[in-house]
């Protein structure tokens, strides 16, 4: 959902995260924010010229309806589906493509435990090295994917080789990202 034009004015104080240094911040009850960017449960708002980004949790500062979280408690069986599934759940907060179509995702393993549940490890990268919100992301991965039903454990490693382009976003970001 893109809602360029929305202000809003904050209804309570709530922790946010800057962008693109990650910086944690809290933005006071009564501010004026703009949202730029609503997906995967996040909101990016641009607020005295800055961006940040406020989490799902905290969409109700917003006057917006906290999303329930998305597990897979369901009655589907544990697969690597589920778990790409997951992964395109989470998104840039600058950049209206998830993090899968982006190119972002390196590798994904899964290890069955003694136990029958199941250890994922994921490489990922960012679109810049320097990116703040590198940890901020990874956090996001680990808890969604965290939430699939048999996951044990989520392991998040970003790596840096090799360097992330352009041409490794599939197609469908390419053309939502007017690049081609």
């Amino acid at each position: 959902m893109n809602n360029n034009d929305q202000r809003i004015r904050l209804l309570r104080d709530v922790e946010a995260n800057m962008v693109p240094s990650g910086d944690r911040v809290t933005l006071a009850e009564g501010n004026l924010v703009q949202i730029t960017q609503s997906l995967g449960g996040n909101h990016t708002v641009i607020i005295n010229g800055n961006m940040a980004q406020i989490s799902a949790e905290n969409a109700d500062a917003l006057g917006l309806k906290i999303e329930e979280k998305q597990t897979y408690k369901s009655n589907s069986d544990f697969s690597e589906q589920l778990v790409w599934d997951q992964l395109k759940t989470c998104y840039d907060p600058e950049i209206p493509v998830n993090i899968v179509e982006l190119g972002l995702i390196y590798d994904l393993s899964i290890q069955d435990t003694k136990d029958g549940e199941k250890n994922v490890t994921i490489m990922m990268t960012l679109t810049a090295p320097g990116c703040g919100m590198g940890p901020v992301i990874a956090d996001e991965v680990e808890r969604k994917v965290g939430a699939i039903n048999n996951v044990q454990s989520v392991k998040v490693e970003l790596v840096w080789e090799p360097q992330w382009n352009q041409a490794m976003m599939s197609e469908a970001a390419q053309l939502e990202l007017g690049m081609f």
